[in-house]
């Protein structure tokens, strides 16, 4: 009687394979994409090393991390506050930007900036952080188209068109309780933005916006948009998310909803803590924010110390599931993808702390059953492919 040989192909697993090497070569093999972190601001501090590792309460990326974690490809947001005064907003953007293409040219051998699909893959490829950027709120190009496509020809590839507050040209859905109506979504300037940005070839970030300037931006769009951070209000009733109604609208115009991973937004259990762990310190996040008057990094540092003694509560890695599995059913497989929100919010679910946790993600997808092809499709390919088809637009416009 003969031997019998199992041979293991690249990319396939084995008949004895556990549930945490299926989803170790999983991860492994797809190209995985995070469409928002929020680290910018520790790039500019000179005293911060990216190739080294910090502690979580220092920051939820770095290299080794990010390593450990599998990621391949991250959007850092390009995010400053509701400043005043003329092109205030529009100079630390530009800081912010260039952070990232500093920290590239400061790591060559680690990190590169990509600006399409095509550089992209060539730099996961080569085995390096691919790096690209999304300006979050569009008060930052103050007005201005050619602000707009300045970013554009600095490597920006998607804006989200509103953050917190509303502009005088789009509405914004608020972070906590719902805002007043300001124009009723957006005004004739908006739908040029929206116009603009498919002319460039910049993906449209829906993201933080109102019901109302969601409906107008699909009305006015030739290319597919994203949401880069947000959640199912069918899960957990918050104004940030997606409403079944949206998961339907954005998918059949081929667009891709990124899972916001932040408790606070996601998670009914945690949710409530968070709120009263942020009414406790209220009066001491007025003061800090008249003290530092919109530094970012001094008010992150200053989050830190609060949580030091008094730790944000956390959510749970479920109710985060819970999310992934509402969007895939009802927008599709085609239509889900990864938006972390690292750095940028106070805590996330137990299992996935920081971005070295990324696999536990991808083991729970599996788990909940969904085919190795499907998780491929949300840790990144979706992304790439609502990318691929915003440059085909750009180029059908040109012509």
């Amino acid at each position: 009687m003969g031997l019998s040989v199992v041979v293991l192909l690249p990319g396939c697993g084995g008949p004895d394979e556990t549930p945490e090497q299926r989803a170790a070569r999983v991860h492994r093999d797809a190209i995985v994409l995070d469409t928002h972190a929020d680290t910018t601001p520790r790039f500019q501090d000179p005293d911060y090393d990216f190739a080294a590792r910090h502690p979580r309460n220092e920051g939820s990326i770095d290299l080794p991390r990010a390593r450990e974690g599998g990621l391949d490809v991250q959007f850092w947001s390009i995010y400053v506050g509701k400043v005043e005064g003329d092109g205030r907003a529009i100079r630390e953007a530009l800081e912010r930007i260039d952070s990232v293409w500093e920290l590239a040219r400061a790591h060559p051998n680690d990190v590169v900036v990509a600006t399409d699909v095509a550089s992209i893959r060539r730099g996961v490829a080569q085995g390096k952080l691919v790096s690209l950027l999304g300006v979050e709120g569009g008060h930052m190009i103050e007005g201005k188209l050619s602000v707009l496509r300045d970013f554009y020809r600095l490597g920006v590839r998607y804006m989200t068109l509103t953050h917190s507050f509303h502009l005088d040209w789009a509405d914004s859905a608020g972070t906590g309780e719902p805002l007043p109506p300001g124009m009723g979504g957006l005004n004739a300037f908006g739908e040029e933005v929206v116009r603009e940005m498919n002319r460039l070839g910049m993906m449209v970030d829906v993201s933080h916006v109102s019901a109302e300037t969601f409906r107008d931006t699909l009305a006015v769009t030739e290319a597919p948009v994203i949401a880069s951070h947000s959640s199912c209000r069918a899960v957990h009733d918050h104004p940030r998310n997606m409403t079944d109604e949206m998961l339907h609208s954005l998918a059949s115009q081929g667009g891709v909803v990124m899972i916001n991973f932040y408790p606070g937004y996601n998670d009914p259990e945690a949710a409530p803590l968070i709120r009263a762990w942020f009414a406790r310190h209220a009066a001491e996040f007025a003061s800090l924010r008249e003290t530092h008057k919109g530094n970012l990094r001094a008010m992150s540092q200053a989050t830190r110390a609060i949580a030091a003694t008094d730790p944000v509560p956390k959510g749970s890695l479920a109710r985060l599931l819970d999310h992934f599995d509402h969007a895939l059913r009802v927008a599709g497989e085609d239509h889900v993808g990864l938006g972390s929100d690292f750095d940028g919010v106070p805590s996330m679910p137990e299992s996935l702390e920081d971005v070295s946790e990324l696999p536990n993600l991808t083991r729970g997808l599996l788990e909940r059953g969904w085919s190795e092809d499907v998780v491929r499709k949300v840790l990144g390919e979706n992304l790439l492919r609502v990318m691929l088809e915003v440059e085909r637009v750009r180029d059908r416009l040109a012509r």
